[in-house]
């Protein structure tokens, strides 16, 4: 049997396949025909490029249909996809290019002099620009090539083990890391989230993720595809356009800051949610007062989850059943998650340990870094996710932070996690971030960084009392700082190293 992802999400296509797959803001409809006759095309155009076997097709490309296209067409065409964040600039896209070292790099028209450059210089044979064909423009190099090909194209036979995409980590220690991903990782993770989630026949997804992370590409498009569904693409989340799109969803994605901005709109309300199934958060911690507003605002309760880069979908909260606030949920069918002890034991019932785990979805390795790979397998081939977390009496999972951001002050260990909710509590806090940073006496001094609501105030003497009758006084903060905002990646995680960096300078 083709173990090729492409042959999988094929067979799941609706038996009408001039049924809409996907719908743009702008208005723009492609069918499920357009789909099978475009990605055939830009494979018959990849295929032409006579590429070695299990060539590397990096995309650094804005988010839209065709976009998705080439990802589809890259491993219906049997070659590796490497997704990369079009936030990078010359020296990340130059490292990354260079580690992977692929066949063909795909870019924006604007930025194809500088890429260019870069790839060549690197041995990459080609380089073609894709640019979103609506925007009244040059839709770029890669399209107007792919149009003289044809629109038949047989999906490779590839093995389940055989490499689909390469994704990297997010580098906020060390290098970036490239997650190896194989055809069966990503196979069997969709299917279990589309039985966990339990998608539905006529289920339309509202995607306004990115499409270079796995949460939007190997989570959310994966997720309508499986389904046979039609998708509403944005080409990124605005709060008035979700608002006026959601009438016509079933299924919402999204990431922390999703929410926190819907909640801040006087429109969104539940009349807009009336047809929804279901809200899924990830990527970052859900906050617990967000969780809560969500469900007073509009009467559904968002499902939070947990995976990674590595991983895919590891744990989620149950479809029908308890969502628990501040948990990511119960481990998925298949997966095996478990929390060690500082001696290497199994954890009791709420002790915090590092999080392993083991099932179908785990990577195969990092590219080029054997021994960085052999380091974070246990020997009985456990991941070391570098998550903290405990389950609770009911096997809900909690993740209390990084095992990186762990703050060891006067010998005992401080999990951030635990005095970021407390402060979280406060009347008049948005959010907060705690970190550690070098202490002569100490070892580590535990710092607080908080976020107000607007128009609120608290005094760093206040914050300080206040913890103090409720936390050992090891955790406290030292010293309390108040911010607008606090330094986030794309996929809206609290970037901790720049944090650390900026007030160990102080």
């Amino acid at each position: 049997m083709n173990a090729n992802l492409y042959h999988l999400f094929q067979s799941r296509f609706p038996a009408d396949l001039d049924d809409c797959w996907c719908e743009t803001e702008d208005q723009h409809y492609y069918s499920w025909r357009d789909l099978e006759r475009g990605t055939a095309k830009i494979a018959n155009l990849l295929a032409s490029c006579d590429l070695p076997v299990g060539s590397r097709i990096a995309a650094q490309v804005e988010k839209s249909p065709e976009a998705l296209m080439l990802y589809l067409a890259t491993i219906r065409a049997g070659f590796v996809y490497l997704p990369l964040n079009t936030a990078y600039r010359a020296s990340e896209m130059d490292y990354f290019i260079n580690d992977a070292t692929p066949a063909i790099v795909v870019c924006s028209p604007q930025n194809f002099g500088w890429v260019s450059q870069l790839a060549f210089k690197a041995g990459t044979r080609h380089v073609f620009t894709l640019d979103t064909p609506h925007a009244g423009k040059n839709s770029g190099s890669l399209l107007s090539r792919a149009a003289t090909h044809s629109d038949k194209f047989k999906t490779l036979e590839k093995n389940p083990d055989d490499l689909a995409a390469i994704l990297y980590t997010s580098g906020t220690t060390g290098r970036s890391k490239g997650a190896m991903l194989t055809h069966y990782n990503l196979a069997s993770n969709i299917q279990t989230l589309q039985t966990y989630w339990q998608w539905q026949k006529g289920d339309v997804l509202l995607h306004a993720l990115p499409l270079f992370h796995i949460h939007g590409l190997f989570v959310a498009a994966h997720g309508a595809l499986m389904n046979g569904s039609k998708m509403i693409f944005l080409s990124k989340f605005d709060s008035a356009t979700v608002i006026n799109q959601l009438p016509r969803s079933s299924v919402f994605m999204g990431v922390p800051t999703y929410y926190t901005r819907l909640l801040s709109d006087p429109n969104f309300n539940r009349d807009c949610c009336a047809t929804l199934r279901l809200f899924i958060s990830g990527s970052a911690p859900l906050l617990s007062e967000t969780f809560h507003q969500f469900i007073t605002r509009t009467g559904h309760t968002i499902l939070e989850r947990y995976g990674m880069s590595e991983t895919a979908m590891l744990t989620s909260n149950p479809y029908q059943g308890t969502r628990k606030a501040g948990t990511v949920g119960l481990p998925l069918p298949e997966v095996s998650v478990r929390i060690i002890n500082q001696v290497g034991g199994i954890c009791k019932t709420d002790e915090i340990g590092d999080i392993q785990v083991k099932g179908p979805n785990v990577f195969s390795g990092y590219w080029n870094m054997s021994e960085k790979t052999a380091e974070e397998f246990t020997t009985d081939g456990y991941f070391k996710t570098g998550d903290v977390g405990y389950f609770d009496a009911d096997g809900y999972l909690s993740i209390v932070g990084r095992s990186k951001d762990l703050i060891i002050s006067g010998g005992y260990n401080v999990y951030p996690k635990e005095i970021e909710s407390e402060i979280d509590a406060l009347v008049g806090v948005m959010e907060s971030a705690v970190i550690g940073i070098a202490h002569a006496d100490f070892g580590e001094a535990v710092i607080a960084i908080v976020v107000m609501h607007k128009g609120e105030k608290l005094s760093e003497e206040s914050v300080i009392q206040t913890l103090k009758n409720r936390i050992a006084n090891f955790k406290v903060p030292k010293q309390v700082y108040f911010v607008d905002e606090l330094p986030r990646n794309t996929m809206g995680k609290v970037q901790k190293n720049i944090l650390r960096e900026t007030y160990t300078k102080q």
